[in-house]
């Protein structure tokens, strides 16, 4: 049970803001995303529900990738590339396959840009919560953890069962 309140890194996020923004992409910081199951497309009614939670960014993906990262203590941001403006803007053409994938052909280039530049400011120790997320969350005391399960898992629980 880790915590997952702010399920992105702040640090890692700021890094990746930083480098967008340094290789020329619009950027926008902070915002709430809902995950939606894909692939589809939203209803209007799905989008105009969307927006009347809050929310910025409608993805397919991200959640699961947050959960998993955070559940092995590696720090996760995510730059929001986005295709489109779903089907509730009044003055844009609902959204069509052949938009996204123009769309995503330019946001490659630009996240190929962007990550080089996020990698190479990255360096030090980590400062985050990230790296500690599972110091409280491990329930079964490391007596009880059968000695093949902790050799698989070490890479990722190694320093809490000692």
């Amino acid at each position: 049970h880790v915590a997952f309140a702010h399920p992105l890194c702040g640090v890692l996020s700021a890094i990746a803001a930083d480098a967008a923004q340094e290789v020329g992409a619009t950027v926008h910081r902070g915002g709430t995303y809902v995950n939606m199951e894909g692939p589809q497309f939203s209803t209007l009614a799905e989008s105009r529900l969307y927006r009347s939670w809050g929310m910025d960014v409608i993805g397919m993906t991200n959640l699961q990738e947050a959960k998993l990262a955070r559940e092995a203590e590696i720090c996760y941001a995510t730059l929001a590339l986005v295709t489109d403006y779903d089907c509730w803007h009044p003055d844009h053409d609902s959204v069509t396959v052949d938009l996204i994938i123009a769309n995503l052909l330019q946001n490659a280039k630009t996240a190929q840009h962007a990550i080089a530049e996020a990698v190479g400011r990255i360096d030090g120790p980590r400062t985050c919560p990230c790296a500690t997320a599972l110091a409280t969350a491990i329930i079964t005391q490391p007596q009880f953890v059968p000695e093949q399960i902790k050799k698989e898992l070490a890479p990722i629980i190694g320093k809490y069962m000692k």
